[in-house]
């Protein structure tokens, strides 16, 4: 059976079983409350039953004391409802507010996505969770103090497994280990959520989100959770390649635009040469963006990519379609200057 909660001092309501936690309930819709461990340890999730009987379930007493039962305090990671409720706590809005975290990963699956391509799957030690907000990347910490960084490419309501999307750099020092030594089993060591680029949830603008390669990977995660928040925003999805197969997911994003009315994906390839019978859009995405919006003083605008891309992509959107420059959020990838040659996925701009 399912009950109605109600949060405040903000106007979310979102519906949970009476078997599932109020945090599982809150993330499973898109909904970012504050956790730590999720195992009613660390007092994280913390927050007030302001009416309504919750079951405080596993929580331990050091993280919530009798006493602060009987005020009303529960560990929404343990309590689950059993009426409608009313809680009182605070919501997730800014990179600010969520904490960053050194933790070992094991590398669960590994998917050769494209040529150049991997999809890596990580998974979290069981008594810990990255909270992190959609479209944020976290750090690879290597020998010598190196360090990688990668988007997040899924939702943050998927918070036991974090999907990374690594493109092969030629000589380079990480992603070669990568595509030749890299296994499933084997122990990474992150730092994380990091980055301001990530979706601004108290807008009610239409979205044109447009990526380049890789770049996609925090663009998958921004669609993502605005598909579990049932976010009815309009969304237009640019992303370019130079061939076809560089667009290593587009099933999944022409699924999206499938299944929802209002998301729309727009592929677009720059080597028309070898295009071929390519029935799309072709030449530089965020002109076809362009395009399609000469008018974005309306819209905002989330953009990943290469250094050059971005940089063309903020110059001409708030040049030449009056974008608000306030409204432009981007991520550049960006590569590390070190012996290796090789360069580190992220310059995070916002």
């Amino acid at each position: 059976m399912a009950v109605q909660i109600s949060v405040r001092p903000g106007t979310h309501t979102f519906s949970a079983e009476t078997d599932e936690t109020i945090l599982d309930a809150a993330l499973r819709q898109g909904l970012i409350l504050p956790y730590g461990c999720r195992d009613g340890a660390c007092g994280s999730c913390r927050g007030k039953v302001l009416s309504g009987e919750v079951d405080h379930g596993q929580a331990q007493l050091h993280a919530l004391s009798e006493d602060d039962r009987r005020d009303g305090f529960a560990l929404f990671c343990c309590a689950k409802a059993k009426s409608d409720l009313e809680i009182e706590v605070r919501e997730v809005r800014s990179a600010r507010d969520l904490p960053v975290k050194t933790l070992p990963v094991r590398v669960q699956k590994m998917t050769r996505a494209a040529r150049d391509v991997m999809i890596v799957e990580v998974k979290l030690p069981a008594s810990e969770r990255l909270q992190f907000l959609p479209g944020q990347y976290i750090e690879i910490l290597l020998k010598e103090g190196r360090r990688r960084a990668f988007s997040l490419a899924n939702a943050p309501d998927d918070d036991t497994t974090l999907q990374l999307h690594i493109r092969h750099v030629p000589g380079g020092f990480f992603t070669g280990q990568v595509f030749a030594t890299l296994k499933e089993r084997d122990i990474l060591r992150i730092n994380g959520p990091r980055g301001s680029f990530y979706l601004r949830e108290d807008s009610n603008k239409p979205m044109v989100l447009v990526a380049g390669g890789t770049g996609f990977a925090p663009i998958k995660a921004i669609v993502e959770h605005a598909i579990a928040e049932r976010s009815s925003r309009p969304m237009a999805i640019y992303w370019g390649g130079r061939v076809e197969a560089d667009l290593y997911l587009k099933a999944l994003a022409e699924g999206w635009a499938r299944e929802h009315a209002h998301i729309r994906f727009i592929p677009v390839l720059s080597d028309e040469q070898k295009s071929g019978e390519w029935p799309g859009r072709t030449g530089l995405v965020h002109v076809a963006a362009m395009q399609d919006w000469p008018d974005l003083s309306a819209h905002q605008v989330y953009v990943c990519g290469s250094p050059a891309m971005v940089a063309a992509a903020r110059r001409d959107f708030v040049g030449q379609c009056q974008l608000p420059e306030n409204e432009f959020f981007a991520d550049s990838f960006e590569f590390a200057n070190d012996a290796s040659g090789e360069r580190s996925p992220h310059l995070t701009e916002g």
